[in-house]
């Protein structure tokens, strides 16, 4: 998304890696607030988690050199995470955070004008609606015990007539590189599997909030529908569509595969269509960086360029 965002926006990027400030600096973000009256440049921090805003003070001149710098937070929900020093300091203009529930609490917390940006997709450049269909069933990522042993899973779903396909093997493979490959696997998918981790909870993962990851955006993107239990908020309604998951009564993996029989004996091809129309529609990465464009006060050509092949994709489709 990041390497997307710097040719939309045509911006640099700035890969700063990973340290806990110094003590030292910590302190002198606190006691040397910003000047904002002498930079003429603005900045966007994106952030896998609040953890990552203390990354600002290893930015070279970042008291100087920004008129405006704002952080997009991705996994927002862990408000707890939330140093004090963003608190005291105030060095950001503005907070993005992909969870719409935790909007009004960054405010409260940190002093600062937030709002959601959620999560999204390389629908445009990224993803499918191929009519063809490899596979009936995907596994990708984390899933509950009776899920974890592929061969086991693919030993039931044959007798099943179900065409399942295990955890893809990225091994070696580059982000970008595992990312394309990931891809191509949802979009010879019809139905991926993926669980709230409210019903299958790991230590990485928070123990209230439910949210959706790269893995549900993606798989629609492609035209693949998610199979399992979909997670329950505000912000998973506000992005998903009805019938962009397929759900299972339980984490039990006969149960699942029951219900996943039935509804691959009335798939069609138009099903992958319309989750990938929708996806160019809600979760396209343009329309986030459309928002940040406004954000900043830029109007860059290579985003207008692809959101006039964006907007003209979804009218062709619509004419269909």
């Amino acid at each position: 998304m990041v390497s997307i965002a710097a040719q939309m926006l045509e911006a640099d990027v700035v890969t700063i890696d990973y340290r806990m400030p110094s003590r030292i600096a910590q302190a002198l973000s606190v006691l040397r607030r910003r000047d904002r009256t002498t930079g003429d440049e603005s900045c966007l921090m994106v952030c896998s988690g609040p953890g990552d805003l203390l990354k600002l003070l290893h930015l070279d001149q970042w008291r100087r050199r920004y008129k405006f710098i704002a952080a997009w937070v991705i996994d927002s929900f862990w408000t707890t995470h939330i140093s004090s020093i963003v608190k005291l300091a105030g060095p950001f203009d503005q907070f993005l955070v992909t969870s719409i529930e935790d909007v009004e609490l960054w405010m409260q917390i940190t002093g600062v004008p937030t709002c959601w940006l959620p999560w999204g997709a390389d629908v445009l450049g990224g993803g499918a609606m191929a009519a063809q269909r490899d596979w009936d069933l995907t596994r990708v990522g984390r899933q509950p015990p009776e899920w974890v042993d592929d061969a086991g899973t693919e030993k039931v779903s044959e007798q099943l007539g179900i065409r399942f396909r295990g955890r893809p093997p990225t091994t070696g493979l580059t982000n970008l590189e595992n990312q394309r490959f990931l891809m191509e696997a949802y979009a010879n998918s019809k139905y991926v599997l993926a669980f709230s981790n409210s019903v299958n909870p790991e230590l990485y993962t928070h123990p209230t909030r439910q949210y959706v990851t790269g893995r549900w955006v993606d798989s629609l993107a492609c035209g693949a529908t998610v199979a399992g239990i979909r997670p329950r908020s505000e912000t998973v309604d506000a992005l998903l569509w009805p019938g962009a998951t397929l759900e299972f009564p339980s984490t039990r993996r006969g149960e699942g595969l029951a219900v996943l029989a039935g509804a691959i004996a009335s798939w069609k091809p138009e099903l992958a269509a319309h989750h990938y129309r929708m996806a160019l529609q809600k979760l396209d990465w343009r329309w986030r960086f459309e928002s940040l464009a406004t954000l900043f006060g830029v109007s860059p050509q290579a985003l207008k360029n692809d959101l006039s092949l964006l907007r003209a994709r979804i009218s062709a489709l619509d004419a269909t």
